[in-house]
């Protein structure tokens, strides 16, 4: 369960076990920029995501609000990440950043050996089809097709065909194997969530970026979906990126990094609920 007075991450019994593969591999914080990640005992960790000197500004003159004010930060590689702040803090803003989905007024960012900025927009959408997986609070499912379909959807439109040995892998993970058949408005939400889910690791994508998936969920269905996207990490070598506002969410990550006023206020290893809500007074939360 989802459940807000615990502060642990406990796991849901959604789907089956996805197996071990790639073992447990918890530890690293969101390094500071040109630092390097480096777990207990071992060598530094590969960044997955990378952005230095983020400057964003929405409005002009006198209502000018700057988003992003000189952001630097590496996100490992094989990690759950959380992005925390309060409201206005900046962290949505960094997440469609880090994203490709939104440009930034100076800084530059990378995902693995690519440079997103001054792509041109082709080359950033053909990018992010094929090298990133997105999950929103919002399911952004199309009503008309099959669960299975708008898993597929993102493959089909670039062009690629899916391995559905994976495809078998992740619907099982996710307990999605009796319900593909099924549109979305048969689904509850938190199936559909599932669903969405499933579209971004579908294509084994080199990073999932969810922000706020669990925003219109009950706490079961929460819980269940946060559960999975840990799992991914620990079990599938996935990467995840996630922006939330909830505490408890944010102890489901392997780390998590703190915005306030658009710069970087902190960062947390292996969060819990009571050092997130510390954290986020601490930030004027």
């Amino acid at each position: 369960m989802y459940d807000s007075t615990t502060g642990g991450t406990p796991r849901s019994d959604t789907g089956k076990d996805i197996g071990s593969r790639y073992g447990d591999v918890r530890g690293a914080a969101p390094a500071a920029a040109g630092s390097a990640a480096v777990p207990a005992g071992g060598a530094p960790r590969a960044v997955a995501v990378g952005v230095r000197d983020a400057v964003k500004v929405h409005g002009s003159g006198d209502t000018a609000v700057r988003a992003l004010d000189g952001v630097s930060l590496d996100f490992p590689a094989d990690r759950f990440t959380v992005i925390m702040g309060p409201s206005g803090s900046g962290k949505s803003t960094l997440l469609h950043a880090l994203a490709g989905l939104d440009t930034l007024d100076a800084g530059r960012v990378r995902i693995g050996s690519t440079e997103l900025t001054g792509l041109s927009d082709a080359a950033l959408t053909r990018f992010r089809r094929e090298r990133v997986g997105f999950v929103f609070q919002s399911f952004n499912l199309l009503p008309t097709m099959s669960a299975e379909d708008n898993i597929l959807l993102g493959l089909h439109l670039a062009g690629r065909r899916p391995d559905r040995d994976w495809f078998d892998v992740v619907v099982g993970a996710l307990g999605l194997a009796s319900r593909l058949r099924h549109r979305p408005g048969e689904l509850s939400g938190g199936q559909q969530q599932r669903v969405a889910c499933a579209r971004a690791l579908v294509g084994r994508p080199q990073v999932v970026f969810a922000d706020e998936p669990t925003g219109s969920l009950d706490s079961r269905s929460g819980g269940e979906v946060l559960t999975f996207l840990r799992d991914s990490v620990r079990d599938l070598g996935q990467t995840v990126v996630m922006v939330t506002h909830d505490p408890v969410a944010a102890s489901y990550a392997d780390a998590g990094v703190l915005l306030a006023d658009g710069r970087v206020a902190g960062r947390l290893e292996e969060p819990t609920v009571p050092s997130v809500l510390a954290a986020l007074a601490g930030a004027g939360a």
